[in-house]
């Protein structure tokens, strides 16, 4: 009645597993023994299976035998080499999870497919295709696909569409969650993303498929509206399911102070005082320097000197002074001068090396010296006749009181304002007409400072305008 009808099925050419190679003594009746009972059979197709059965005239038994004939399509069980090796060793060993666990995953995934499939065969259709042919939706990363199976569960679909989940997808409803017919799943893969900003790298998974939405998923959408962020792929580009490396850098200001050019504000988003450089095409000479450095990294508000020191040779014109000739002249009062000739500068050339650090001169060196004109000389006449001196009296007290306000040095000039043996101010000097003999009071020989000294001495009655010195000496005041 069945024969020739089921054997045309779809099921045909598939092979008929090989029992032989198991052992099946000690499996549960219904959990791992691989034998169809009809308490499987009966599980398999649900609540309608005696409606299915009735349709298709044929009762458990039955259709037992016919799942179990040799054209009918049944998976190999794949007991796991681990466990082959041990039943070998030992006789009596009790079957080892995994085995268990293969044949409970033959049966929940294939026997009612098995059974539904010659329900097919024989009715031609009918209620158990309606109970085969389930269609679920499946959204993958926002792309949906329809997928016919005879899952009861997501997972189920999922492997029948030939889908995995990895470990950092997101699977909505979960793999042990049931799914009808109508029934969607959504599945966003997990993507691998390294966001490197400025410099600092991030590590992390997203569930995203552009740049824009994966670096809002981190919490990093403020980079997508700062003006003038740098971004290594386009804000609205993919991110693969391989996943990608996305390198971030913002826009700092800065202030560059460039040899001794002036300071200039500039925008970039070079990460370092090098890059900044490249991006400037400027280009340091071999005593040039950055100085905090090329790896220096540029934060917002930096600051970022260049050093210039560059070598330069230069000629200069500089004068040559006129020799001096002087001719002693004994008509003439000491200190006189006369010119006779002026004389004429010369002129020489300087060849100098110069070293410039940011446009300042920090050296320079003499390499030659070429004249160009020769000077001629100037002739002076100077007098050697001595001054008439004044006359003066009481010389021991006054040579005393020299000795004690300047130790006996009447040309002393200190620079505190007091001049000569007697220590005159330029003011008391000039009152007293020492300006007659010298302009400063040091300038003048001892006769005339004594002379000067003297009229202060009468006009004030007394040593009194030497006050410390004079009581020293005990002089009247």
């Amino acid at each position: 009645m069945f024969g020739s009808s089921y054997r045309s099925g779809s099921l045909a050419t598939m092979e008929r597993p090989n029992f032989d190679d198991y052992d099946y003594s000690g499996y549960n009746e219904y959990s791992a023994d691989p034998r169809i009972t009809g308490h499987d059979v009966m599980t398999a197709l649900g609540s309608d299976a005696d409606a299915l059965m009735a349709e298709a005239d044929v009762d458990v038994d039955e259709l037992i035998r016919l799942i179990n004939a040799e054209t009918t399509v049944m998976p190999a069980i794949r007991v796991p080499d681990s466990v082959r090796a041990e039943r070998a060793a030992l006789a009596d060993v009790e079957p080892e999870d995994e085995l268990v666990t293969a044949t409970k995953t033959w049966k929940k995934r294939f026997l009612k497919g098995a059974a539904l499939a010659v329900l097919i065969t024989l009715t031609g259709g009918g209620a158990a295709a309606m109970a085969m042919n389930k269609s679920v939706t499946v959204n993958v990363d926002g792309t949906e696909q329809s997928v016919n199976s005879y899952g009861d569960t997501v997972g189920e679909v999922l492997e029948d569409a030939g889908l995995t989940v990895g470990a950092h997808d997101s699977l909505s409803p979960s793999p042990q969650a049931e799914v009808g017919d109508g029934g969607v799943i959504k599945l966003e893969r997990g993507r691998q993303l390294n966001v490197i900003v400025d410099g600092a790298p991030r590590e992390s998974w997203v569930r995203a498929t552009s740049v824009d939405e994966a670096l809002t998923q981190l919490g990093m959408q403020d980079l997508l509206t700062k003006q003038g962020t740098w971004f290594s792929a386009p804000q609205n580009g993919a991110v693969p399911l391989e996943g990608m490396t996305l390198e971030i850098k913002t826009l700092k200001t800065i202030t560059l102070y460039d040899g001794g050019q002036a300071p200039r504000e500039l925008s970039t988003n070079a990460l370092t005082t090098q890059e900044l450089l490249g991006e400037l095409n400027l280009q340091l000479g071999a005593e040039d320097k950055a100085e905090s450095g090329l790896d220096a990294k540029l934060t917002d508000g930096a600051e970022v000197r260049v050093s210039r020191t560059g070598v330069s040779v230069i000629n200069e014109t500089q004068p040559i002074e006129s020799p001096v000739e002087e001719i002693e002249d004994p008509e003439m009062e000491q200190g006189e001068e006369k010119v006779e000739e002026e004389g004429l500068p010369g002129e020489k050339i300087v060849t100098f090396r110069v070293t410039k650090k940011n446009d300042e001169e920090v050296g320079r060196e003499e390499i030659e010296t070429k004249v160009v004109k020769e000077p001629t000389k100037k002739v002076v006449r100077v007098g050697t006749k001595e001054p008439e001196q004044p006359q003066i009296s009481d010389e021991g007290v006054w040579d005393r009181l020299a000795q004690c306000e300047a130790t006996g040095n009447w040309a002393i000039n200190t620079g505190n304002g007091f001049y000569g043996g007697l220590q005159f101010d330029k003011q008391t000097w000039n009152s007293y007409g020492g300006d007659a003999y010298a302009a400063m009071p040091h300038q003048a020989s001892r006769e005339q400072q004594i002379a000067i000294a003297t009229k202060v001495r009468d006009d004030r009655g007394g040593y009194g305008a030497w006050p410390g010195c004079s009581s020293k000496l005990g002089l009247p005041r």
